[in-house]
């Protein structure tokens, strides 16, 4: 699919309360076939994500310790979690250390995830995911592990006022950039 159509179609799902903030942008290179160039998205005509430019508001991280040590990322830890611990250390840990390594075992996991979605979006090709997301349902893309689908996901019309504020929770437990573009929605819902 041409760029034209696919942004055509990218902007007839844009929710109309970002029409004029959100936009898709291309630059691509005529005369160098070797060079595909690059797709972003712009808020208020600011590059926004590109993850080539340094000058992006977003945070991305370099190592899995910047994901375990940073405070905007919260690790909720149910009961049943908890318990799972006491059982598989046959209750030999004290009590107040178990919801710590609860903790610690989740964080380095969304650590892991969090790194290998980033890796993927700086790899991916923003035109073949952005192909993706429209072919997907919003349940799907929301849900996905992929940062691309779910802001794509975020800033769609489909998403409703209702459906963005009860997502509050499980944000926290997602990439910047996705966070960056909830809040966004969110102010203009």
């Amino acid at each position: 699919m041409s760029w034209s159509k696919l942004k055509q179609q990218l902007d007839s799902f844009l929710s109309p309360t970002l029409a004029g903030t959100v936009a898709y942008r291309a630059t691509s290179y005529r005369y160098s076939p070797d060079k595909s160039g690059s797709c972003y998205l712009t808020v208020d005509q600011k590059n926004i994500l590109n993850m080539a430019d340094t000058t992006t508001p977003i945070r991305w991280y370099q190592t899995d310790q910047e994901i375990k040590n940073d405070p905007n990322i919260v690790i909720a830890v149910s009961h049943e979690e908890i318990e799972a611990i006491r059982k598989e250390t046959k209750g030999a840990v004290p009590e107040e250390r178990l919801e710590i390594m609860v903790r610690g075992r989740k964080s380095t996991s969304h650590a892991k995830e969090l790194l290998a979605a980033q890796t993927a979006l700086s790899k991916s090709n923003f035109t073949t995911a952005a192909t993706t997301f429209l072919a997907t349902s919003i349940e799907d893309n929301l849900e996905s592990k992929d940062i691309l689908l779910n802001i794509l996901a975020l800033i769609d019309r489909r998403v409703g006022k209702k459906r963005i504020l009860n997502m509050s929770e499980s944000i926290k437990m997602k990439h910047p950039a996705v966070q960056y573009f909830y809040e966004l929605r969110r102010r203009t819902v």
